[in-house]
């Protein structure tokens, strides 16, 4: 049924997007210029880049330069002093899926970062590729990343089964032709693009027929 596995990083596999959404609020009110949770919700699964004009458009007095030094660490020490945790079921499924079917890992993190909680997680040896926001010219929503993912395993994407858990991630690679499985993390969602919505990562490998 399927040739590959793909899988997003941030809020699919590690439980990293409320520790970057506490980390944005705190350095928005830092500023001076508080947003409400809804706004930072809105830029989940945006590549760093892309958020730029989203955040100078709602808030045009914001300094960004200091703003992303803020953010970043904040993030940074959240990580440290909390750890990075798995989401739930990523253990099993990495367990229980085909192991016969090559696995990479398509993110708008940039690389240093994406290895980074790659290692804190334990997950540094799972993938036979990792694609980040550094390869592509065209970031999630666009399709590039999950072509290219394929591309390197040489597979055909409409035999790629993707794990993501946001709107703009599941836009990407539903537009590169994958079957999408969505499991939403901090934002709702209607599973707009997703072949599968589900609550866990197990249940929705179930619902693909992965397992």
């Amino acid at each position: 049924m399927y040739d590959a596995i793909l899988f997003d990083l941030d809020g699919t596999l590690v439980d990293t997007e409320s520790l970057a959404v506490a980390a944005g609020f705190a350095a928005f009110a830092q500023l001076g210029h508080p947003v409400q949770i809804e706004f930072l919700h809105s830029l989940v699964g945006v590549d760093g880049p892309s958020s730029g004009p989203i955040i100078r458009a709602h808030r045009p007095l914001v300094d960004l330069s200091a703003l992303e030094i803020l953010w970043h660490q904040g993030f940074t020490t959240a990580m440290t002093e909390q750890g990075l945790a798995l989401k739930p079921g990523v253990t099993e499924l990495l367990t229980l899926a085909p192991a016969h079917l090559p696995r990479a890992l398509v993110t708008s993190s940039g690389r240093t970062g994406a290895h980074t909680k790659l290692t804190l997680a334990g997950l540094d040896r799972s993938f036979a590729h990792v694609v980040t926001v550094d390869d592509v010219t065209r970031a999630k929503p666009a399709p590039d990343p999950y072509l290219l993912a394929a591309h390197l395993l040489g597979v055909s994407p409409a035999r790629c089964l993707v794990f993501e858990d946001s709107e703009t991630g599941a836009e990407a690679a539903h537009r590169a032709g994958c079957i999408v499985v969505q499991v939403p993390d901090v934002v709702p969602s209607q599973g707009r693009w997703a072949h599968h919505l589900a609550a866990d990562l197990l249940s929705g490998a179930r619902l693909a027929g992965l397992i």
